[in-house]
Formats: C-alpha cells, structure tokens, sequence
C-alpha cells in the first residue's frame, strides 16, 4: 500500500497561517476523494476540505473563507492552506484518499495543528 505522508503542521498564534502537504506517492489525477480530515481530542474526525471527482471542492463551513485546499498532479500532492487560525482549528489533521469508488479509504499518519497563545 502507498503511504500517505503529511507534513507542515506546528504551533501557531491564532491568527497565523499554516500550509500542510500530503504527498500521495502516485498519481492523483481523477481520484475519487482527495483532502483533508481533522480529529480535536474528545471529538470525531470530521472533513475539512476535499477534493471530489472532477475537481469540485467541499469544505466544511467552519473553515469556509479561511482554508483553500490545493494540489500538484506533477508532483502528486495535495496541500492545505489554512489562514486566520482559531483556536478551535487545532487537531489532528489527516490526509485521505480514495483512488475509485470500490478502493478502501486510505489515511496519512497525521500531522497535529496547535493554534494558541
């Protein structure tokens, strides 16, 4: 199985800005589902932005305005930007994928997010 390594969280002021990557480790071009998820202790994980097929984006409405979800086919990556930081966006935040409808999901490691004085 590929891996799906994250990379980029770390400790932010709220306010601050954070850029994650997911590197894939094969092509991602017309994946089925492909973004990000978060899980804050005590909570289930929910989705903060994916990529569905044709390119259509989904974003949860609490990071609506503030996060943009990117992705480099060249390099087969899909990033996160994430601006304006609240305390409320730390967790856990996990790369996911799903190459084709009948494939398993597929989860990174993840990489924790801290947005704190």
């Amino acid at each position: 199985q590929v891996q799906l390594v994250e990379s980029g969280g770390g400790l932010v002021q709220p306010g601050g800005s954070l850029r994650l990557s997911c590197a894939a480790g094969e092509s991602i071009s017309n994946f089925n589902k492909i973004g990000w998820y978060r899980q804050a202790p005590g909570k289930q994980r929910e989705l903060v932005a994916v990529y569905l097929s044709g390119g259509v984006t989904n974003y949860a409405d609490s990071v609506k305005g503030r996060f943009t979800i990117s992705r480099d086919n060249a390099r087969n990556t899909v990033n996160l930007q994430m601006n304006s930081l609240i305390p409320e966006d730390t967790a856990v935040y996990y790369c996911y994928t799903k190459r084709f409808w009948w494939t398993n999901d597929r989860w990174g490691q993840g990489t924790q997010v801290t947005v704190s004085s």
